[in-house]
């Protein structure tokens, strides 16, 4: 993630604060010290902040950097695939959503190519499981095409890796504060989205503002873990 990534992070972050009643425009100037056109064209794209401009703003609403990360991020790949020597790494299989959908196990033939991911990083993750998936080989990768990138940049840029953990299909937060993205069944695609659930609709939503919130219904005996394949655990810059 470079300097415009995190810019823009905190930007949207900002805006959606003021969409939800709890920040104005005016009280963030006053806050961080700033003039208000100076603040308007920052959140209006008009103007970018220096990163002492960022500092000002992240101080004002008790921001902290990692509070708006939703998933952990890995900036370069070399240092995500280098492990320490006591640290053992764990080849995971690069798939295509269908495999990552469908197949309980992997099969050879059905991995693009693997990549090596320190097992620390791995299998310190929470598990919450549906029965269904339980028995699910756990990690996998998917490349994020143009189409998922477009709804959820600059998390997801197009070609980074996801990191699926295919035990934790709950929607349950796994940290205070940060929107987990999971990666859902929607027809015959898989969708990388942050969800909610509400009326027996999952709800699909994008980071982008300008891309649709999409509805999901559930049947009468259907849960929202017959629908999350599982939860993006780590996002890896494109290998």
């Amino acid at each position: 993630m470079n300097f415009q990534d995190l810019h823009e992070l905190i930007r949207l972050e900002l805006m959606r604060r003021i969409e939800r009643g709890t920040l104005t425009g005016t009280r963030l100037a006053q806050q961080a010290g700033f003039q208000q056109a100076h603040i308007s064209n920052f959140l209006n794209r008009k103007r970018a902040l220096s990163l002492e401009g960022l500092d000002r703003v992240l101080a004002a609403q008790n921001l902290r950097i990692e509070d708006i990360l939703p998933v952990e991020m890995a900036a370069e790949a070399a240092s995500a695939r280098i492990a320490p020597e006591n640290d053992p790494a764990e080849m995971i299989p690069i798939v295509s959503p269908s495999s990552a959908m469908d197949d309980a196990s992997i099969a050879p033939s059905a991995m693009i190519e693997c990549i090596p991911v320190a097992s620390s990083r791995l299998y310190g993750n929470r598990a919450r499981p549906a029965p269904r998936y339980a028995h699910w080989q756990r990690f996998l990768a998917i490349r994020t095409d143009a189409q998922q990138a477009a709804a959820m940049e600059p998390l997801l840029p197009v070609g980074s890796i996801a990191v699926l953990d295919r035990h934790y299909n709950s929607l349950a937060p796994y940290r205070a504060n940060q929107a987990s993205i999971h990666a859902v069944r929607f027809g015959p695609t898989l969708l990388l989205r942050h969800v909610d659930f509400d009326d027996r609709h999952l709800i699909l939503r994008p980071y982008a503002h300008n891309f649709p919130v999409q509805l999901l219904p559930l049947g009468p005996e259907e849960s929202p873990g017959d629908y999350i394949v599982g939860r993006v655990c780590m996002v890896m810059g494109e290998v």
